[in-house]
């Protein structure tokens, strides 16, 4: 069953990419993704919006990094940006917890308001939007090497910066490169 849901992702995020792309829409756009409480949607829920996608585990040396992506969503949330946590297990084995046990520790541990999304696999069998993300076609390709690496995604859909995980949510670099997407024009 997982190879047939790895190989349907792949056909998916084949038609995606290969798709007549409307100067309006990205290819990230349409990508099928799975919030941490099983609602299916894509990004065209963020429309217009300034996007930091990071993976995340609770078992890392990075795991602190929640509290200060929490500081920069209460921060610029009211101007239309968002998070989009996605947990993942594939490095070092540092998230095995379940979805459910996911929300409660970042919630009770960090008071996470922003959006978490279904675990992933970022390695083997990669979820279509990381394989977007990080690969060839990617303004930034390459292998995501940790937990807590940041995607940022820009008014328009497309990927603007990345940051590898030793960059905090709250450094200079980061808060730089989202005000600079939040100054953008909206569509």
């Amino acid at each position: 069953m997982k190879h047939l849901k790895t190989f349907l992702s792949s056909v998916l995020l084949a038609c995606v990419l290969l798709a007549p792309v409307h100067a309006d829409e990205s290819p990230l756009m349409k990508i099928p993704l799975t919030d941490i409480d099983g609602k299916v949607g894509d990004l065209t829920v963020w429309k217009d919006y300034v996007v930091l996608v990071v993976n995340v585990a609770s078992e890392c040396g990075y795991t602190r990094q929640y509290e200060g992506l929490e500081k920069i969503y209460q921060q610029y949330k009211d101007r239309s940006f968002s998070i989009m946590a996605f947990p993942c297990n594939d490095f070092g084995n540092q998230e095995p917890a379940r979805e459910k046990q996911i929300k409660s520790f970042c919630t009770a541990t960090y008071n996470v308001k922003f959006q978490l999304m279904s675990k992933i696999s970022i390695r083997s069998s990669p979820h279509p939007f990381f394989e977007a993300l990080t690969g060839p076609k990617s303004p930034y390709p390459g292998p995501v090497h940790w937990n807590f690496n940041k995607f940022l995604i820009g008014r328009d859909g497309t990927l603007k910066a990345r940051f590898d995980s030793d960059v905090e949510p709250e450094s200079i670099q980061l808060r730089q490169a989202i005000e600079k997407e939040l100054a953008a024009t909206k569509r």
